[in-house]
């Protein structure tokens, strides 16, 4: 199959988006904006670096790339439109594989009614691909990290460390019990939480941020780009029950800093806190209250963990002992 042949196989039957002109079968696809603000996303996942043909099959890696994607759109309350993706295809790999890959980015796409509008095809020494995402957003309602503010109630949607359990899980192998399984399919199949950001509408501050790399990392990024200072309570954070039982030695640094979850982690007033939780009620997903918001009491933002009567600065790789008590 060459290059034409294999465009043609992937080109939609048909396209959902209304603001839709042109999609694939040009040399660029055009949609005409609605009254909404335009959000868009990229990522790039290479074999070897973000995946591993040990750990997932074709359909799985087509499916995580995208759900990615997704996750940027979650954070920024965005509803998905379309996507693109440029591949670099290396030599071995057959058009059922490639088929499949495309299944589970298509699969996924469909259920958040999104359609393909373009990309590019390359061959080269490994896989590599890189998906855009445009979704919409009602005017001047996207999420920023830098919208927190003292008094704010940090907040983390699902359980963390679920994507690293799995992994370490298909590294090592699997036992086949409910426990294991749960962790893989977390890694290889994880669900953005498009639906719990859209249903934040109603609220009208509130900062977001996807957990790629960890909630260490995300909670020092809120920080930043807010300038202020988070403090999060590690007896909170969320954890599926039988990743302590099963790696009790690790799971805190995992939820910390395993990365790959992408949940979400926020900010919100108080006195908002009710409509965060009625809002992940409705969208079927687990959220808690993981620590607070702080004035900085610092030239620059920290992140400071808490657990029992230890108190450590929080880096964006994990945790760093204070150097005096308290401080």
């Amino acid at each position: 199959m060459d290059e034409f042949q294999f465009i043609q196989s992937i080109q939609p039957s048909y396209y959902r988006q209304s603001t839709l002109i042109k999609g694939v079968s040009d040399d660029a696809a055009v949609f005409r904006p609605t009254d909404k603000d335009v959000v868009t996303a990229v990522d790039t996942m290479v074999e070897g670096v973000h995946f591993s043909r040990k750990t997932m099959d074709p359909y799985h890696i087509g499916y995580r790339v995208l759900a990615a994607n997704l996750s940027d759109l979650a954070a920024m309350a965005s509803s998905p439109a379309f996507y693109l993706v440029s591949i670099v295809i290396p030599q071995g790999w057959s058009e059922q594989e490639l088929e499949e890959l495309y299944t589970g980015m298509q699969e996924l796409a469909s259920f958040y009614q999104m359609d393909l509008i373009g990309g590019d095809t390359v061959s080269g020494s490994e896989l590599s691909i890189s998906i855009t995402v445009i979704g919409y957003v009602e005017k001047d309602r996207a999420r920023y990290r830098s919208q927190a503010e003292p008094g704010d109630v940090v907040f983390a949607t699902g359980t963390l460390g679920d994507s690293r359990a799995g992994l370490e899980i298909l590294l090592n192998g699997s036992s086949g019990e409910a426990s294991e399984t749960f962790f893989i399919e977390r890694h290889r199949m994880p669900d953005p939480r498009v639906s719990f950001a859209l249903e934040l509408e109603g609220i009208p501050r509130i900062a977001l941020n996807d957990i790629s790399d960890g909630v260490a990392n995300e909670a020092n990024e809120l920080g930043e780009a807010s300038r202020v200072d988070l403090h999060l309570d590690m007896d909170r954070l969320p954890f599926k029950s039988s990743i302590k039982d099963l790696f009790p030695d690790t799971y805190k640094d995992w939820m910390l800093s395993g990365g790959e979850d992408f949940e979400l982690v926020g900010t919100v007033e108080e006195s908002l806190w009710p409509k965060v939780q009625q809002a992940a009620k409705k969208a079927g997903v687990k959220v808690c209250q993981i620590g607070y918001v702080q004035a900085m009491k610092k030239k620059d933002p920290h992140v400071y963990l808490h657990e029992g009567e230890k108190k450590n600065v929080l880096t964006k790789s994990g945790y760093t002992h204070l150097n005096k008590k308290g401080e």
